[in-house]
């Protein structure tokens, strides 16, 4: 049986190498005739490993077998696609294909042949340049060439040029050689070389060639008699049969050698694993030597537990009885502490229920994702109480809300009053004047902002921010900041609320390096910073992205969609006018554009290049807000403090606010001494457990910050009586409070009037 092999190369969808297209016309045209096995041979380096979504390559042997096979399979099927040029060539279709591994193309060529029985194997040759370039070294036709065993013929096919190591049928002299290489000329003749040596060579016509095939020889003019003619007939037989029979012996001989040098390879190889074997086993009987040593120890350590363990156990018994005798104790403690939590008031339902008239409709003031909102009075006081839709999943938002707010206390975050856990409502100061978006839009019949009130409600969402991203122990991080949940008393003092999304950091980490990941996104799209929507990372400076936005409507008036681009252009081409808000006449601005570029800085796509709150935007915005105050007349103004201002105990504007154990902030030198002579709270008359006082700087700010704001004479008497008349006049007062309470109830009447509803201010540490 005749089989023909052809190796060709390429890439796969490719169409094919021009050497490897020429040697399979040439094999389709002269051996493709004579062959029952025609088949088409691509040779890939060896897989020792498999890629992996990680970039790094995988070893075959750490992977499953079957993942391993599947991989093969699919690289072969890739690699189908090289032939594809190839079978066009052949118009009967009965080439096969075949895709063999080696490291080296020529030595795995070799070995096919030798296994399959190959008869004829035709190689594609290469341009000289490439060789010069690139390989150093024998080329593949020529390693073939040297290699192959002498039972298949090897042609290497060129442009011009064919190689093959049998030329028996050319061979017309008793001289054999194992290469040969035809080129034909320009005018038909024959070229036979034998290679790698030039010893011999001759050049032969195409006609005389001819004669040579059809055994036709030239005579002399006189001619030569019959029996001269038969024994040169008989003679050249012989010498074709010896010729024949020479190169046989020779292709045999070949072909042995190459035997004797595998079966050799193969002792050694052989000879080698048994010493390895030896030192194996030799190694192995030291190891088991030392492993019956170590057993004996450990049957020795076993019999000294098994002495322990009875002990053991005893103390274990002992120590988990102790245990769990601490741990009711410790329960019945944290259930005490979490009863007596004052930090808000806890309603019931039918409270709750009452106050807002069984849920009217005409108490309802907005509706929202979380549920609906009523406004009522609650103790005689305005609020607005929040209640979580029938049958939601929010109940985790909900008691995140109220464990966040519990613990927050600041003039520009809404202040929880109270919680109904029952019905998942919860009690907040109410907001005369909604929420900052319908006064950018104009809606529910809300004015327009001017433009200094802008300015200082920009300043007071910064602070708000600040006080969250500096909480101690943990940051916290809004997660929502909009429009929508900033909110305006009656004199337009805006409060962050909604903190139901609120994210609790653990620890402050640069911008570059995750702080908090989360696999489900929440929040509103445009206030959503670009990193957080593309990774699920958190970082306190998402809220700065939200505030920058914000901070751009306040000066445009608009929807945040495109509003970027709109500044951005607007500053480049010096026409911020054209941006801000038209229902404003009177915008100054070298400050409103001051104020749009610190906001574009905090609306950077990338959290690295957003500027720092404490650091950069707050002084910034302060000095918006003084040059606001300076430049504008303020047509009406109430000078009532807050009533969070005032101490509880002298009912006066504190000059050094300090936070008793209670929750409740006082002045100093009025609580100092209230601890000095009681151990129960001035406000709830509850036992106090400890008598640390801590500053509160944050009210001490606000205050001057409003003393300074204000600039009223009488105020200003007011801060400076109490802070150059000191310990004497608290002395007193705390004297007449607890000698004469009437006497004292007199004094205070002839103080200004205040509002009815202050109270002390409580700020978690």
């Amino acid at each position: 049986m005749t089989s023909v092999a052809v190796a060709v190369n390429g890439r796969p969808g490719g169409s094919g190498g021009k050497d490897s297209l020429r040697a399979v016309k040439w094999a389709v045209e002269n051996l493709m005739e004579k062959a029952h096995h025609f088949v088409l041979i691509h040779v890939v380096p060896t897989i020792t490993s498999i890629p992996s979504s990680s970039g790094h390559p995988v070893p075959v042997k750490d992977l499953d077998a079957n993942a391993v096979t599947m991989y093969l399979y699919e690289i072969k099927v890739k690699f189908e696609e090289i032939f594809v040029p190839y079978k066009k060539l052949c118009k009967t279709g009965e080439m096969e294909t075949l895709v063999l591994e080696g490291d080296n193309p020529a030595a795995a060529l070799v070995r096919y042949i030798s296994d399959s029985r190959i008869t004829y194997l035709v190689l594609g040759s290469w341009s000289s340049n490439f060789l010069t370039r690139k390989i150093k070294g024998p080329g593949i036709p020529s390693t073939v060439l040297k290699d192959a065993p002498g039972t298949c013929t090897i042609y290497v096919v060129s442009k011009d040029n064919l190689i093959t190591n049998s030329v028996n049928a050319l061979s017309t002299s008793g001289r054999s050689s194992k290469i040969w290489l035809f080129s034909q000329n320009k005018h038909g003749s024959f070229r036979i070389k034998k290679l790698p040596s030039g010893h011999y060579s001759s050049y032969v016509e195409s006609k005389d060639f001819d004669m040579i095939k059809q055994g036709n020889y030239p005579t002399t003019e006189h001619g030569v008699p019959d029996t001269h003619k038969t024994e040169a007939e008989r003679l050249r037989t012989e010498l074709r049969n010896t010729v024949a029979m020479y190169n046989q012996a020779c292709e045999n001989l070949v072909h042995a050698q190459a035997k004797i040098h595998l079966i050799s390879s193969d002792c050694l190889e052989e000879s080698k694993r048994v010493n390895a074997a030896l030192k194996r086993e030799e190694t192995f009987r030291k190891i088991a030597a030392e492993e019956k040593e170590k057993h004996l120890e450990a049957v020795k350590e076993i019999e000294i537990a098994r002495n322990l363990l009875t002990k053991e156990g005893y103390e274990r018994e002992i120590a988990e009885l102790n245990y769990l005798k601490e741990s009711v104790e410790k329960q019945k403690i944290a259930h005490a502490l979490f009863l007596s939590d004052k930090r808000y008031k806890k309603y019931t339902r039918e409270e709750i229920k009452m106050a807002t008239d069984n849920f009217s409709e005409n108490n309802l003031i907005g509706e929202g994702a979380y549920g609906k909102v009523y406004t009522c009075k609650l103790d005689h006081i305005p609020v607005a109480i929040k209640v979580l839709r029938p049958g939601a999943d929010k109940k985790h938002e909900f008691l995140k809300e109220v464990e966040v707010l519990s613990k927050l206390r600041h003039p520009h975050m809404v202040l929880l009053l109270g919680a109904c856990p029952e019905d998942g409502c919860l009690v907040y100061e109410f907001m005369e004047k909604g929420n900052l978006e319908d006064h950018i839009f104009r809606r529910s019949g809300r004015p327009s902002l001017p433009w200094f009130i802008r300015f200082r409600i920009a300043f007071e969402i910064a602070c708000g921010l600040a006080f969250l991203h500096n909480s101690k122990p943990d940051p916290i991080v809004h997660c929502d900041l909009k429009p929508g949940n900033i909110l305006l008393d009656k004199n337009y003092v805006s409060k962050i609320g909604d903190v139901g999304l609120a994210k609790l950091i653990s620890d402050v980490v640069p911008d570059n390096i995750t702080e908090y990941g989360d696999s489900i996104i929440a929040g509103t799209l445009f206030y959503m910073d670009p990193e957080y929507q593309r990774t699920g990372t958190i970082r306190p400076k998402s809220d700065v992205y939200a505030f920058g936005i914000i901070t751009l409507q306040l000066l445009a008036g608009c929807r945040p969609k495109g509003l970027l681009l709109r500044v951005e252009g607007a500053l480049e081409n010096g026409s911020i006018y054209e941006i801000l808000d038209k229902s404003v006449t009177d915008w100054p601005l070298p400050e409103a554009e001051e104020l749009a570029r610190i906001a574009l800085k905090c609306s950077s796509l990338r959290c690295r290049d957003r500027p720092d709150l404490d650091e950069e935007v707050l002084p910034v915005l302060k000095k918006l807000v003084d040059f606001a105050d300076l430049h504008t007349e303020v047509q009406t103004f109430n000078i009532d403090a807050p009533g969070h201002y005032y101490c509880p105990i002298l009912q006066e504007i504190m000059v050094d606010p300090y936070i008793a154990p209670d929750g409740f902030t006082y002045e100093h030198k009025a609580i100092k001494l209230w601890l000095e002579k009681h151990n129960v709270s001035p406000v709830t008359r509850q036992r106090l457990q400890q008598k640390i006082l801590h500053p509160n700087h944050t009210l001490r700010s606000a205050i001057q910050e409003w003393a300074s704001r204000v600039k009223h004479p009488q105020l200003l008497y007011i801060v400076r009586r109490n802070s150059v008349c000191g310990l004497a006049i608290t002395k007193l007062r705390y004297k007449m409070w607890h000698q004469d309470s009437k006497m004292y109830i007199q004094y205070l009447t002839r103080r200004p009037p205040m509002d009815e509803d202050r109270h002390g201010t409580h700020i978690e540490q």
